[in-house]
């Protein structure tokens, strides 16, 4: 697998999950119990939020990449 190929499939799993993760946070409401609610909604922004993480890095490789091909 190139660099390349290896970015886009980075960046594409990632794009999944989160959309997976939206889908989660409206049934976290459901369960009916605050603190679990709580530690559901805390851990779910984390993982959002290292996905971003990730991503940003993925997209950084690819400028830096980018500006060395000129």
């Amino acid at each position: 697998m190139t660099r390349p190929e290896a970015s886009e499939k980075i960046k594409a799993s990632c794009k999944t999950i989160a959309l997976e993760m939206m889908e989660l946070n409206p049934t976290i409401a459901s369960l009916d119990d605050t603190e679990t609610q709580e530690a559901l909604y805390e851990a779910s922004y984390a993982l959002t939020k290292q996905l971003e993480i990730i991503k940003k890095k993925v997209i950084q490789l690819e400028r830096r990449d980018g500006s060395t091909e000129v």
